[in-house]
C-alpha cells in the first residue's frame, strides 16, 4: 500500500509528451465503434422484424429493435421478443452472435485500457524520472517561454532535455503536444521543482508574467540548486537587481529592452533589424558563445574568422577592442557572430 501512495505522490503533476493517443480519444474511438455494432444490429432487426414476435402485442417495431438489440448485445436476454422464423434464428447465430462477441470485446477492451493507460504513465514516468539530467527547465510557458524554447532548439537542445513548469494545465497539454514534457504546478514551489529534478538541471530558465513571480521562482531554484546557471526575465529594469540578489546569473529587463529597440527603430530601423537577426537562432547572424580552439591561441580576437564580440577570461569579460586581451588563451571563452547559410549548418 505505500508503494502505490508512493507512486501515485510522484505521478501528480507530471505530463510526459504524448507518443500514443490520450486515453480519452482512445476511448470515445471505442466508443464510435460500439455505437456502429449497436447500429447494425438493430438495422438487420428491424429490417427482418415480421421474423420476430413480441409476446406484449405480436408485433415488432423501431423501439422494440433497439430493445432486442440492447438486451442482446449485453447478455442480458429477457425472452420478451424471440425470432420465430429459421431465417431469423440463422441471422441470430451467423451474424448477430459475432457482432455480441465484437461488442463486448469493445466494452472489455476499453475497461482494460481504462486501467492499464495509468500504469503505463507511471512506468514512463519512473523511466523517465531515472533518466533525467543535464536538462533545461522553462518555468512559464507564455510567449517569452516559447521563444526561449525555440532558440534552445535553435542552438541544438532536443525536446526531451526541456521540461516546461506551468501553472495552467492547457499550456501544459499545448507543450506536450509539440512533445515537451510537462509538470502542472508552481515553480516557486519547493516540491514542483523537485519533481522536475532541479538538483540534476544544467541550466534554469525563469519566463514568469510578474516579477514577484519571478523573485521567488529564483529564491526556490537556488535553495534546491546552489550551483545552476538562472536566467531570469523582469519586466521593470528597477527590479533586476533584486533578481540579480536573489541568485538569477543573467537578467534580461524585457520591458527597457523592448523600450530601447522601439526608441532605435525610428531613427536605425536597420540596425533593430540586425539585432532581431542576432538573437534568432537558426537563420541568419547568430551569437555563439564557444571556447578558444588549439589552432587560435595566440591570435589576436581580429585575427579569427568569426567577428569576436567579448572575451571572458579568469571570469572577468572583456570587450573585443579592450587591451587588456592581448592574444588568446587557452581557457578564454568567446561570443562571436556566425554566419547561418540555408543548409542549416552554421558556417565554420
Amino acid at each position: 500500500m505505500a508503494s502505490e501512495t508512493e507512486a501515485g505522490t510522484e505521478h501528480t503533476g507530471v505530463q510526459l509528451a504524448h507518443v500514443e493517443p490520450t486515453p480519452t480519444r482512445q476511448v470515445a474511438q471505442r466508443m464510435i465503434a460500439a455505437t456502429f455494432v449497436l447500429l447494425l444490429t438493430v438495422a438487420i432487426v428491424y429490417f427482418e422484424r415480421d421474423d420476430y414476435r413480441d409476446t406484449i402485442d405480436g408485433q415488432v417495431d423501431l423501439l422494440d429493435a433497439f430493445y432486442y438489440t440492447t438486451v442482446t448485445l449485453s447478455t442480458t436476454g429477457y425472452g420478451d421478443i424471440t425470432p420465430v422464423s429459421d431465417t431469423a434464428r440463422l441471422v441470430n447465430v451467423l451474424v448477430i452472435t459475432p457482432l455480441r462477441v465484437l461488442f463486448l470485446i469493445i466494452l472489455i477492451g476499453t475497461t482494460l485500457e481504462a486501467l492499464t493507460t495509468r500504469s503505463r504513465e507511471e512506468f514512463r514516468i519512473r523511466r523517465w524520472r531515472s533518466r533525467v539530467r543535464q536538462h533545461v527547465i522553462v518555468c512559464g510557458y507564455g510567449t517569452k517561454g516559447r521563444s526561449a524554447i525555440r532558440s534552445l532548439q535553435a542552438s541544438g537542445t532536443p525536446l526531451e532535455q526541456i521540461i516546461i513548469v506551468d501553472p495552467d494545465h492547457r499550456a501544459i497539454d499545448e507543450a506536450n503536444s509539440v512533445g515537451l514534457h510537462g509538470i502542472v504546478g508552481d515553480a516557486g514551489r519547493t516540491d514542483v521543482l523537485r519533481r522536475a529534478h532541479v538538483e540534476r538541471a544544467r541550466a534554469v530558465i525563469v519566463a514568469a508574467n510578474r516579477d514577484d513571480a519571478s523573485v521567488l521562482i529564483t529564491l526556490t531554484v537556488r535553495q534546491l540548486n546552489p550551483s545552476v546557471p538562472i536566467t531570469t526575465s523582469v519586466r521593470e529594469e528597477e527590479n533586476a537587481a533584486l533578481l540579480r540578489q536573489s541568485g538569477a546569473d543573467t537578467v534580461i529587463t524585457t520591458s527597457a529592452t523592448s523600450g530601447r529597440l522601439l526608441g532605435l527603430s525610428t531613427d536605425a530601423p536597420r540596425v533593430v533589424a540586425t539585432v532581431e537577426d542576432l538573437v534568432t537562432g537558426g537563420q541568419g547572424l547568430d551569437l555563439q558563445q564557444r571556447r578558444v580552439t588549439a589552432g587560435e591561441v595566440g591570435l589576436g580576437p581580429r585575427q579569427l574568422r568569426d567577428i569576436v564580440l567579448s572575451v571572458t577570461r579568469g571570469g572577468r569579460t572583456l570587450r573585443f577592442d579592450d587591451p587588456l586581451i592581448g592574444t588568446l588563451e587557452a581557457e578564454d571563452v568567446l561570443v562571436v557572430v556566425r554566419s547561418h547559410p540555408p543548409g542549416g549548418q552554421i558556417a565554420s
